[in-house]
């Protein structure tokens, strides 16, 4: 029996579900939900609209429900108030709120009876489950973490927020002396500045300041003042055709020792290259909405995150075909 999803949102990151559901044979797609007019989205597979407001009366029809909202205004409010009507799973990614995220959603779910997969994706996500078996396995060491060559939506959007700015990307870039450090095992302590750095593409209005913008950018604090920031000006055509895509990735390690002495020294190295940033996002999240409806058939109810759950209810073949191919 196919896996009933429901995409809540219809962004990139919806549209990334909607090719996921379709390329994964246990699953199928019932409806898009939006706040928007429905009559105003066409869906890639051609998937029928529906209002957010619709979604109460088709509890029956949706097993999972994959909502594709932003974490600063939406999935803290849609999360729970969806949890008391299906199983969800979501990408809330306010890394210093997913406690209290978390706890709201756990209560909506214990409520209802239905399962909640919150912080899906890959950091917070894939990367966590990392960092989590490498600090199992190497009790004495050091994680790092570094990010990219990739764009930061949030930090894009900021630059688009200074007055005189008419689009913006933003690559965030390991630096490449530090990642060898780590990769040799010295365990050195980084600074923010040490790790990376950020290169900002800038499409500046007609008549712009742009040593203005320039400073803006460069003292921003919270996003750019505590790192070595490169700004470019270029034309509207130029960003489009170079940097239209929406490309991200990263590292995790985790360095350690082993022995009696302290002595013999490991390194566990685990690297995401992704052209398109929602789209394998979307593909964790369609993995984890397979986890999310095996719990809920087994009877489990309450909220998981990916590093509640065995690796196995993520994949859609039997424990026994996994034990047989990948042990």
């Amino acid at each position: 029996m196919s896996i009933r999803i429901g995409i809540a949102g219809y962004g990139n990151l919806g549209r990334g579900v909607e090719s996921a559901v379709k390329n994964s044979p246990d699953m199928e797609l019932v409806g898009v939900f939006t706040r928007r007019d429905p009559k105003s989205l066409q869906t890639l597979t051609g998937a029928p609209v529906y209002s957010m407001e619709a979604a109460e009366g088709m509890r029956e029809k949706i097993d999972v429900m994959i909502l594709c909202g932003g974490s600063a205004n939406d999935l803290p409010e849609q999360t729970p108030a969806l949890a008391r009507l299906f199983h969800v799973v979501d990408s809330f990614d306010t890394h210093a709120k997913i406690p209290e995220h978390f706890e709201k959603v756990n209560g909506a779910s214990l409520e209802s009876g239905k399962v909640s997969v919150i912080s899906a994706g890959w950091d917070p996500g894939l990367f966590s489950l990392n960092r989590m078996l490498g600090q199992a396995v190497l009790p004495q060491g050091k994680d790092y973490t570094f990010w990219g060559k990739g764009v930061s939506q949030g930090h894009s959007d900021a630059i688009r927020r200074i007055p005189g700015v008419k689009d913006a990307r933003q690559y965030t870039i390991p630096v490449e002396s530090a990642l060898e450090s780590v990769r040799k095992g010295e365990m050195p302590e980084l600074s923010t500045r040490q790790k990376h750095t950020r290169e900002c593409f800038v499409v500046a209005e007609e008549g712009a300041d742009k040593k203005a913008i320039e400073e803006a950018i460069v003292t921003m604090p919270n996003y750019f003042a505590d790192y070595d920031t490169t700004v470019h000006f270029i034309g509207e055509e130029e960003l489009l055709r170079e940097h239209g895509g929406i490309p991200h990735g990263g590292v995790v390690f985790r360095t350690g020792v082993t022995g009696l002495q302290g002595t013999t020294k490991h390194v566990i190295e685990y690297r995401l290259n992704l052209e398109s940033n929602p789209e394998f996002t979307s593909s964790v999240l369609t993995a984890c909405a397979r986890a999310a409806y095996r719990l809920g058939r087994e009877g489990h109810s309450g909220c998981y995150t990916i590093l509640d759950i065995a690796p196995a209810y993520l994949h859609p073949e039997s424990p026994e075909e996994l034990r047989r191919k990948l042990l």
